[in-house]
Order: C-alpha cells, then sequence, then structure tokens
C-alpha cells in the first residue's frame, strides 16, 4: 500500500491531472462510470481475487483510479484458496457486489444459464476499447454463443520452456523437442553435474502434485507440443476424443514414468506443492522449467541473487511440427453483472462504461507501468520501471483484477532482455495456439460431476508414474472413466458440437 506523505505529495500532481482528464468531453458510456450521473461517483461494489497484501481503500493508486473513472470503489478482496467457495456462497444467497469476478467452470456457467446474470455481448460494441479486443477472448467465455461478461485479458499462448541456457551450453545440448530429447536432456541436467559442483544435487525436470490438473497443466503443455490436442480432439464427424487417450499424451505420460523410474525427477512429486519447484529453480536446482513466457524475467531475477554467473533463458516449445502451444482461455477471470444487484440496463452500462475507462491510456499506463517517476520514468519512446517492487505491492494486486491488454494504450517497457522476450513470445505465440475444441461446449454431466471426472484421470496418472499402476492397469481406469460419466460427457460435446455447426 501507499501510506507515506511523501508518496502522497509526489503523486498529487498525478490525481489532479487524472480528475481533469476525467472530466473531458465524451459519450456517457465512454466517462464511465459516473457519466450518466449528476449526483456524484458512482459507488461500484466488487469481489476480486487478493493478490499480496490487500492495498487501503485510500491507496494512491485506487484514489487515482476513482478519480479518473468518477467512481467510489468498495472491492472486496477474497483470498485465492477461497475464492470458488465464497462466490459460490454469494450466488446461491443472491448477496452479490455490482460486479463480481468469475471464473469459468461448471457452477459458474451453470448459474449463467439460469439468468442470474446479465448477458453483456450486445452492449460491447458501445464501448470503444472493450470492443476493439480480439473476438477470441469473448467467445472463450461464452455460454451457448452468448456473452456474459467482461475478461481480465490474457494472453492465449504463454506457454514456454524456461531454462538454464548455460546448463545446456557446458552440457552441448540444445532444447528438447521429441520425447527422446526431453528424456535425454533431463537426464543429463540430473546425472552430469551441470552446475559443476561435484555433487549429485540437480534436476532437469521438475514434477509438482498439481503437474496434471487444470487448464495450464504440465502435461498438458508438454504434450501439445509434442503433438497431442489441447485437452480434447475433435474429428470430421464431431467425435471427441480426450487427450489423454491420444498416442502422444500417452508417449508423455511414459516419459515421465521413465524419468521417475531411473529418479531423474524428484521422487516426491505427488506431495511437493508447485511453490517449492520454484525454489528449486530459484537455488540453482533445477534446469527446465514449462511455464509463462513472461515468468522467464523473475525467474532470472530471483536466481541471480543466489548464482550471479547463472544464464536464464526463455523459448517457445516446440515439437516435431515446430513451435506447438496448447492455447489458453485468454483470460484470469471474468467480470458478470448479477441481476439481483445491478437492477436495469442504464446500470449495467455504467459498470461497462468503468471498465472500458480502464482500458484509456492513463489508466492502462497506471495498472501496466504504475505511476510516473514512482514505479516507472520514461525511456525515449518506451518506459521502464523505477522501482518494480514498489510497483508489484502497489499497483498488481488492481492489475490483476481490472482489463488490460500488453501493448494497447500502453507505451511499450524498456526491459530486461529476457523480460522483453518473454513478452514478444507470449504475443507471437497466438499463431501457433492449438484451441480446445470443447471449451465453451455444453456438457450436462461434466457441469455436474466433471471435477470428479478430471480427479479419477489425475489420480490414475500418477499412480501409473510412480508405478502403482501398469499400462494395462492405466487403461482400466481410463475404461472407469468413460463408465463413470466419460463417455456421456464425449457424446454431449459431440451433440453440442454438431449443432453449434449448423448455427
Amino acid at each position: 500500500m501507499i501510506s507515506s506523505k511523501k508518496t502522497t505529495v509526489i503523486l498529487a500532481a498525478t490525481l489532479a491531472a487524472a480528475a481533469s482528464v476525467a472530466g473531458c468531453g465524451a459519450k456517457p458510456q465512454d466517462q464511465a462510470a459516473g457519466g450518466a450521473q449528476s449526483s456524484g461517483p458512482l459507488n461500484i461494489s466488487m469481489a476480486v481475487t487478493q493478490v499480496g497484501d490487500i492495498p487501503a481503500k485510500d491507496s494512491a493508486v485506487q484514489q487515482m483510479i476513482e478519480k479518473y473513472t468518477n467512481a467510489k470503489l468498495d472491492i472486496q478482496w477474497i483470498p485465492n484458496s477461497a475464492y470458488n467457495d465464497k462466490i459460490n456462497v454469494m450466488i446461491a444467497s443472491s448477496d452479490m457486489p455490482k460486479m463480481v469476478k468469475v471464473q469459468y467452470n461448471p457452477n459458474i456457467v451453470s448459474s449463467l444459464r439460469s439468468d442470474l446474470f446479465w448477458e453483456v455481448g450486445p452492449y460491447l460494441k458501445e464501448f470503444k476499447n472493450l470492443s476493439a479486443q480480439n473476438p477470441i477472448f469473448y467467445n472463450n467465455i461464452s455460454v451457448d454463443g452468448k456473452i456474459y461478461g467482461v475478461p481480465n485479458f490474457s494472453d492465449i499462448g504463454r506457454a514456454s520452456v524456461v531454462f538454464r541456457k548455460d546448463w545446456l551450453d557446458s552440457l552441448g545440448l540444445k532444447l528438447p523437442t521429441t520425447v527422446d530429447e526431453w528424456y535425454n536432456v533431463t537426464k543429463a541436467m540430473a546425472l552430469n553435474d551441470p552446475d559443476k559442483n561435484g555433487k549429485n544435487d540437480t534436476y532437469g525436470l521438475m514434477l509438482f502434485k498439481k503437474y496434471n490438473e487444470g487448464q495450464y497443466s504440465l502435461t498438458t503443455r508438454l504434450a501439445t507440443s509434442l503433438g497431442a490436442p489441447n485437452k480434447w480432439a475433435v474429428d470430421k464427424d464431431g467425435n471427441f476424443t480426450p487427450e489423454f487417450m491420444t498416442k502422444e499424451y500417452k508417449d508423455t505420460l511414459k516419459l515421465l514414468k521413465r524419468l521417475y523410474d531411473e529418479k531423474l525427477i524428484n521422487q516426491d512429486f505427488a506431495v511437493f506443492d508447485s511453490t517449492e519447484a520454484e525454489k528449486m529453480f530459484d537455488s540453482g536446482r533445477a534446469g527446465l522449467k514449462i511455464a509463462v513466457a513472461q515468468t522467464g524475467k523473475s525467474q532470472a531475477d530471483r536466481l541471480s541473487k543466489n548464482d550471479p554467473n547463472a544464464v536464464v533463458d526463455v523459448e517457445p516449445l516446440k515439437g516435431p511440427q515446430g513451435i506447438r502451444v496448447s492455447g489458453e482461455p485468454g483470460n484470469s477471470g471474468f467480470f458478470v453483472f448479477p441481476k439481483s444487484s445491478v437492477k436495469n440496463e442504464a446500470e449495467l452500462k455504467q459498470y461497462l462504461g468503468f471498465l472500458n475507462k480502464l482500458m484509456d491510456p492513463e489508466m492502462a499506463t497506471l495498472l501496466m507501468r504504475g505511476v510516473e517517476n514512482t514505479h516507472f520514468v520514461k525511456a525515449g519512446d518506451k518506459v521502464e520501471f523505477k522501482d518494480f517492487s514498489a510497483f508489484q505491492r502497489e499497483v498488481k494486486p488492481y492489475r490483476d483484477n481490472l482489463p488490460y491488454v500488453e501493448g494497447f494504450n500502453v507505451a511499450p517497457l524498456k526491459d530486461t532482455p529476457i523480460g522483453e522476450k518473454g513478452v514478444t513470445i507470449a504475443k507471437e505465440n497466438m499463431k501457433y495456439a492449438v484451441p480446445n475444441p470443447a471449451l465453451t461446449l455444453n456438457s450436462p454431466t461434466y457441469t455436474e460431476r466433471g471435477a470428479e471426472l478430471d480427479q479419477m484421470v489425475a489420480d490414475a496418472q500418477t499412480k501409473y508414474i510412480m508405478g502403482k499402476l501398469d499400462d494395462a492397469g492405466l487403461q482400466a481406469e481410463y475404461d472407469r472413466w468413460k463408465k463413470a460419466g466419460g463417455g456421456k460427457v464425449m457424446e454431449e460435446y459431440k451433440a453440442d458440437y454438431l449443432k453449434t455447426q449448423k448455427k
């Protein structure tokens, strides 16, 4: 949070400028929150995810947002670990703020179908910043072809490999692009003392307990790069096949099993948290990480504190077919507007106007770069961070919960080479992103039992890697998944897919 008198003085001129800009002529929608009101700022209550420490309500950043948009914000910050449960309770009780950040999951989709929230698709064209974004972002949160929210936009092709370039060079190896190469590089990093400390204390690839769960799973990212589908494959007749039943995915799982059997990856992965895996990389004990491209910079920064001579690099995931990336939904949640608290169309447009206003150059700069001369300074036609730690503490909680698109209405960031490279990769990977064809399809069975079905597969794969199931045992678990409802999901996806194809 920002609390010092010195910082407040530094920001005073910026706050005044923001207030001045907010009063400039624009259509009511473009004036955002308070544009249609004559009685003062619009009160906006919202539920969002807590990121770091909760900012003070009078923080300078929040004051700037409120001044520019003519709004008064009442933000409920909910810890990530309890977020979905808390939102579900809100929905069940119909006790919701004006704007609620939600995730695209079966419970939320069911609520959207139940007419609990406003459909916003027909209004988006009235807001120049919201309507300027790639339609894919909106399609990826659609329900039965309708759009009910505004995404927290994120790059769709972020998957990459962050790696120790100095290790690869010293071992005379290149980045892996096949199953065999992944095995050979991981083995060499584990056994051939890449850090030259004379100890057998390094790993190439590391696993953690959520390695095969969710839209961003390591197994999906790795298998897709090697030729597997992204979660689901669909053929010309509309038949759906889950990724884990394809050869390329099975080969990826066999790779992980082989690495485990030969003790080339951490043996405690089933109880190993992803944050601990991060620390292993940060401490110089791991050489390969499948991750978001933009994280290369932070990995390099943290590692440099333990090993100033380490060289970290980032590259797109490549396989036999070249760059191939599992396409992501393109959002870190999206804002919906409950009909129980947003009473009419005019009010809805004010909240859409608020989000639209946040993507104006002034607010886009605030959310993505912070405050000039406090968090960033100008560097020619670019800007560069002056105090990145302060930005992380004071601005990031808002940035991570409000809409922005890197490169839209904001000056480019002068960064470290790996920082700029990560941003470029995430943008360019859009061309190579493999979509999940079932992302927005309707399966009543998955809506009701999706979490249970997914867990069956995840648990079976972990047992397989650890040698508690052989190939036949794993197949038996997949067969059990089909009988328990997975087969029904496949049928329902096909029916809904064919229906949407006819539209």
